[in-house]
């Protein structure tokens, strides 16, 4: 079986290290992984304010509570995404105003200045599937208009720009690590702030700092809804998921019985917060990060190698998937499914996932048009570092086959 998403960074020492995790329940709440995390972050990115949360969501809402975004304030993110960036934006009490893409699936700059209003204090720069927007030119437009300048790098972790990493260009930058991002605790997320410099920026400092101290860590029953999911995945689900979907039977299951967690709550596709939801990133999960971060630069340039493989690549990109766009995809997504081979779908509606409805979260139809028309025909090829040369093989017979 060939599939792009169900946790594919998950290799045997990562389910080694979460069994072993899982049998050491004292270490799963405080620890110094937590610290290594964070390190990590602040070696690689040259600053002293990292701070780590459960997940990518709560470093984003962290980051507009300390520039002090909320209340009748708009922030610009793009078209083409996960409701998880646009939901956050309402959390703190904003309302998100959506930008078009071009076709590299990156908001459009030459689109971005006829969104500013005065109502404007940030836009969110999406490097979607690790492709790196046009963080320059953004960032010269945003200086103009005194704007908070967000990198969002879920997709992007290790990814440059003329040498530099993606999430060093911004004011701040969110990572996440869930469970089919670069790499995967599958909860967790990682705030960064750049450019301490001033008086202002002090306070800004002060007020994410106190917004951490003001979270608890998550439960213990959570942190083992967690650390199951590599394990459970890894022994049960995925050996089994194409054999009469036993697999998917499985993942079902442990759903059902609360074992295993969702990624994305049902509440959140109306713009809504889970109760409870805002928490710090507990030490049994960054035990898992810290293990994989080791093994970054080894997973990305497997990445590259495959996505050279699929086609063009742009220098800096480090293909977290790979996109491509097919004029029967759903035919090829069914033919894929029976040849064992499951395909991605980020993000097949404009607002992702499918579910969510597009008013609740302040999108009109029609309004970005090329995001829509990119959607309707996306497919993501896998590039995850499990894929074998035979196994790129059989993908790209089946996406080039008339």
């Amino acid at each position: 079986m060939i599939a792009i998403s169900l946790s594919p960074n998950t290799e045997s020492d990562d389910v080694w290290v979460a069994i072993k995790t899982f049998c050491s329940p004292w270490t799963w709440k405080d620890g110094k992984s937590i610290g290594l995390v964070e390190n990590w972050f602040r070696d690689k990115f040259k600053t002293d304010t990292v701070y780590s949360f459960n997940s990518g969501r709560t470093a984003l809402y962290a980051i507009l509570k300390s520039f002090t975004i909320g209340t009748g304030d708009e922030v610009i993110v793009q078209a083409f995404t996960c409701v998880a960036v646009p939901e956050v934006v309402m959390w703190a009490g904003a309302k998100p105003i959506y930008s078009d893409i071009d076709n590299s699936y990156n908001i459009d700059s030459s689109k971005l200045e006829k969104l500013i209003t005065k109502k404007t204090k940030a836009v969110i720069v999406q490097h979607t599937f690790g492709v790196p927007a046009r963080i320059k030119e953004i960032g010269k437009i945003a200086k103009k208009y005194n704007l908070v300048l967000i990198e969002d790098c879920a997709h992007s972790l290790g990814a440059t720009v003329d040498g530099k990493l993606v999430g060093s260009f911004g004011d701040a930058a969110f990572f996440s690590f869930g469970r089919d991002k670069v790499i995967s605790s599958v909860f967790g997320g990682v705030a960064v702030i750049n450019k301490i410099q001033r008086s202002k920026d002090l306070k800004i400092l002060k007020k994410l700092k106190n917004f951490y101290n003001s979270l608890s860590t998550p439960s213990s029953f959570w942190i083992l809804q967690q650390l199951l999911h590599p394990i459970l995945f890894h022994l049960l689900i995925l050996p089994f998921y194409n054999f009469f979907e036993l697999g998917k039977v499985f993942l079902v299951l442990f759903q059902r019985l609360k074992l295993l967690s969702f990624p994305i709550q049902q509440c959140e596709y109306a713009g809504k917060m889970p109760d409870g939801f805002l928490t710090r990133y507990p030490n049994g999960l960054a035990i898992l990060a810290f293990n994989q971060l080791r093994k970054l630069d080894r997973f990305n340039r497997k990445r590259v190698s495959i996505a050279r493989k699929y086609g063009k690549t742009i220098p800096g990109a480090i293909y977290v998937r790979y996109p491509m766009q097919l004029r029967s995809r759903n035919i090829i997504v069914k033919i894929a499914k029976k040849k064992g081979i499951f395909l991605g779908n980020w993000y097949h509606c404009v607002i992702d996932p499918f579910r969510c409805p597009l008013a609740a979260v302040g999108y009109r139809y029609g309004s970005c048009t090329n995001a829509e028309r990119l959607a309707e025909g996306i497919v993501n090829l896998p590039t995850h570092p499990g894929m074998r040369e035979r196994d790129v093989e059989r993908v790209i017979m089946l996406v080039s086959s008339p």
